[in-house]
This record gives structure tokens, sequence and C-alpha cells, in this order.
């Protein structure tokens, strides 16, 4: 009785939670569920579909300035996304998710890099770097995304894909594709 007590109190507590995130955020569709506790930073640059729900410590961050300079973000998430514990979503450029897509706990999903990889740039402090995007990450419709996984900048992971657990995904992959690794190489891919 004491659980089934507790379990109402936290659906309340996280319809409350939802309801007052959809005011921080650009637009938001039907039936959007968000857990306590979670960090929206840059609401005014996320677009996020119908029947999306994410499980608590969701950091969704859309970032226009970082030391001194300015970016453009947009993180756009399609209908029926499903976000489980622990995923952060980071973004100076662009980051779509399609619909239908599967994201399990401890997913790390980046569109940019603190700072160049060169000798001048290793003796400033990673965190005074100027932070860098080399391109936008896509995963497309119907795509799943296993526990650990960790999402460079600048790949598309195309639809009706699987993502293993613990991958590293530096590079895009088709449609249909099976990929598992660090870093993450196709394991097979399922044909029509």
């Amino acid at each position: 009785m004491l659980f089934r007590f507790i379990n109402i109190c936290r659906r309340v507590q996280n319809i409350i939670y939802s309801y007052l995130y959809v005011f921080d955020i650009k637009s938001v569709g039907k039936n959007f569920s968000i857990e306590y506790p979670a960090r929206i930073f840059g609401g005014e640059f996320i677009n996020i579909g119908e029947n999306f729900s994410s499980f608590g410590r969701l950091r969704l961050e859309a970032h226009q300035k970082h030391n001194g300079h300015i970016y453009s973000p947009a993180i756009i998430i399609g209908d029926n996304v499903s976000i489980n514990f622990d995923c952060h979503i980071g973004c100076v450029n662009k980051v779509i998710i399609g619909n239908n897509v599967l994201i399990a706990s401890r997913v790390f999903i980046t569109d940019h890099f603190h700072g160049e990889i060169s000798y001048d740039y290793l003796k400033i402090p990673p965190s005074k770097r100027t932070v860098t995007s080399k391109g936008p990450v896509v995963i497309e419709d119907n795509v799943w995304i296993g526990e650990g996984v960790a999402i460079m900048p600048n790949i598309t992971i195309g639809k009706n894909s699987i993502v293993g657990a613990n991958a590293v995904v530096t590079k895009s992959f088709p449609e249909n594709s099976i990929i598992a690794g660090v870093p993450a190489k196709l394991i097979k891919t399922i044909e029509p």
C-alpha cells in the first residue's frame, strides 16, 4: 500500500514537473513527460514532438554562447521518442533525432568538442578552449541506441538501425545497420 501511494505521488510530481518545463522549451507536442530531476538549458532552441518521455537525470543543452563565441544551436526531437536514465544531449550546431527512437540509459550525444586537437590548443585549459563543431548529428527514424553509447559530431545513423551497448560512434552508418564497438563498426546490414 505504501509503495502504491509513493508511485502515485511520483506520477503527480512528474506531471507537474513536465508541465512546468513546457514553458521553457520552444515547442513541445502532446503527451510530453519528463521525470524529475532534469536539466534543460537553451530551451528556446529545442523542439520536441508528440509522445516524448524521459526518465530522470536527462540533460538537454543547446548552447548559444561559450567563452565569448556565439552559436546557432538546434535540438529537434521527433514523435514517439523515449529516453532512459542519465542521458546527455549537448548542442552548439544541430542534433536531430527522428521519430520512434529508443535511447537506453547513460547515452551521450554531442555535436561539438572543446577545441581542436593541436599542440597549441593542448596548452590551453580545456574549459577555456573554443567549442567547435565538425557538423550536426542526425539520428533517423526507428533507431535503437543501446546502453552507454557515445555519439560524436558530424554523423548520421540511418533509419531502422541498432547501436550496440557502449559503442562510440565516430562515423556515419546507412539505414538498417547493426553497429557496435569502440570505435563503432558495421556488424551487419539487415536486408529487406
